[in-house]
């Protein structure tokens, strides 16, 4: 079984209101995870911008349009950001909360066509939700708006306390370290899964092959 580690992220605020041009990755201890350990945090509430779909992300459309709505937005956040508050930032990695009514479909079967998911890219908390409505209609009045951008909408997620670890290597092999996450460390440290199962997806598929793949997967909990 994985070590465990305790962590607590203190530092989000100081960091967050910085000049500098900030990667969240760096400085937000709950973008921290290792290989082969299994890791309790407490996570601040965050807010996202979010689009629901369902099916399997590799071939559903669905998906795709998810991604070509929010990156557009995010990014014209981020330039919003820089220029009317002087504040800049790395745009934060893809995100997905999942789910299915059979969660064997991702410990067992991987049954990607009976998922259900949330496609997120967190929004920095001085970004109110004025200039991500003036983000969208932005974006919208491109002459080619995104498909999916009415789908859209700003929420805070508030996990607390979570287990989470880093995966190196393809999603499809995700499933043995689920399983141990659910079946053997959850339940042996006193705990119980709730809340929807959450990645964090540090690499990019296009750049780096699914061996080196980076991925961090989540799952909130709460005493047994």
């Amino acid at each position: 079984m994985p070590a465990l580690f305790m962590g607590h992220d203190d530092r989000v605020h100081d960091v967050r209101y910085s000049s500098m041009k900030i990667d969240f990755k760096k400085t937000l201890d709950t973008y921290r995870a290792r290989r082969g350990v299994f890791r309790i945090v407490e996570v601040p509430p965050l807010r996202y911008l979010m689009i629901d779909g369902h099916g399997d992300p590799n071939t559903s459309r669905e998906y795709v349009d998810a991604l070509a709505a929010l990156y557009p937005v995010a990014y014209t956040l981020k330039f919003a950001s820089k220029r009317g508050l002087d504040r800049d930032y790395v745009v934060p990695p893809l995100e997905a909360l999942w789910w299915a009514e059979d969660m064997t479909s991702f410990t067992v079967n991987r049954d990607k066509s009976q998922w259900e998911w949330t496609a997120m890219l967190m929004v920095p908390d001085w970004a109110g939700d004025d200039m991500v409505a003036a983000a969208i209609e932005t974006v919208g009045a491109k002459s080619d708006p995104p498909a999916a951008l009415g789908r859209i909408r700003i929420e805070t997620l508030r996990e607390g306390t979570v287990v989470q670890t880093l995966h190196v290597g393809s999603y499809d092999d995700e499933a043995a370290v689920l399983a141990e996450l659910h079946d053997d460390f959850v339940p042996n440290s006193g705990l119980r899964m709730t809340g929807r199962h959450h990645e964090i997806y540090l690499s990019d598929p296009r750049r780096v092959e699914p061996a080196k793949l980076r991925t961090i997967l989540r799952q909130p909990v709460v005493p047994a």
